[in-house]
């Protein structure tokens, strides 16, 4: 099926972990897949068997921004210039949409495949933040090009985009969160675990977004049973402790199909999981929200940075689908 898949947690949680084995699984599973690395610590190249050195020459989304705007924009009549569009301006009449197993621009310049066990998936990353953002630039700012590929993006059947989301309730600063088809929380045994759990949830049930809880570092029933008092029906799957994730950790991964049996079912249950998420998408919902947080910025900040009111990009009639039409490239 054709998912957006999040995978969010407090820092430590094991979120990073999870969302690069699930990306190994759905390879191994054949299934065109995008990873996306959206945290400010950009650890998923990494788990994902990437060296110091190809991790680091990953290209950053953020330093390809204009570029995304331009190519973004296509002939959309409503948009005179990339430089009025802001992270979340929602596509319209005229807009090039962004396909899965396409080739285009913005790819080239932003997305490099990784090869897991004789299969490939193409991996994204946000950037670093750097020393020199320090104190003149917020994170949110740089995960702006991811939202805005996201609104861009149309994904079709059986091919998945994994995003690794910013720690903790950061996920929440934008409209981001209501992008995605199904959200996974990693969240530990802890208070602090559940306490995040919380957070999400709440804003998760404002705006009808799908979260399903995934139990990590579960050591015995009373981590499980602590898990299912806490979190209920949202508890989907638990993970304990894996020599394969140990040994990956160290930069001496097995083969993927050596994993634990234990943690292959878990995994195969977030898949079926997502799958079965596919039948309530809801395009016109999808588009709303992302009209609602587009006006919502417009008016916070958007209006007075770009010196244009920003309402004016919204294609009332427009509504993002598979079926939606792109303009081909000039």
């Amino acid at each position: 099926m054709n998912m957006k898949i999040a995978f969010v947690g407090k820092g430590g949680s094991g979120k990073t972990t999870l969302s690069s084995l699930f990306i190994r699984h759905l390879a191994a599973s054949r299934v065109p897949v995008i990873a996306v690395d959206a945290d400010i610590n950009q650890h998923l190249g990494a788990a994902l068997g990437l060296d110091e050195a190809e991790a680091a020459a990953l290209p950053a989304m953020g330093a390809q921004l204009p570029l995304i705007k331009d190519y973004l924009r296509g002939s959309n009549p409503r948009i005179p210039s990339a430089e009025s569009m802001i992270k979340t301006t929602p596509p319209g009449e005229g807009s090039r949409l962004l396909r899965v197993g396409e080739d285009n621009p913005v790819y080239d310049a932003c997305v490099r495949p990784v090869e897991l066990d004789g299969a490939a998936v193409r991996l994204m990353a946000t950037g670093p933040f750097t020393e020199s953002d320090l104190g003149v630039a917020c994170y949110h700012s740089k995960v702006g090009a991811v939202e805005l590929c996201l609104n861009h993006l149309v994904d079709g059947r059986e091919e998945y985009v994994v995003v690794d989301m910013t720690a903790g309730s950061d996920s929440f600063a934008s409209g981001m969160f209501t992008r995605f088809d199904m959200t996974f929380l990693v969240a530990e045994p802890t208070r602090k675990g559940i306490a995040v759990y919380r957070q999400y949830k709440e804003y998760a049930r404002d705006f009808g977004v799908p979260l399903k809880v995934v139990g990590n570092k579960v050591q015995g029933p009373e981590d499980l049973a602590f898990l299912r008092e806490e979190t209920g029906d949202d508890l989907l799957v638990t993970v304990g402790h894996s020599d394969w994730v140990r040994a990956m950790e160290k930069g001496r991964p097995a083969r993927f199909d050596q994993l634990e049996e234990a943690n292959r079912h878990a995994l195969e249950t977030l898949h079926h999981t997502a799958d079965a998420a596919y039948g309530r998408r809801d395009w016109e919902r999808y588009t709303r929200q992302m009209v609602h947080f587009h006006l919502k910025n417009a008016e916070s900040w958007g209006n007075a940075k770009t010196g244009v009111d920003l309402a004016a990009q919204v294609d009332p009639a427009f509504v993002l689908s598979e079926g939606a039409a792109t303009p081909q490239p000039a």
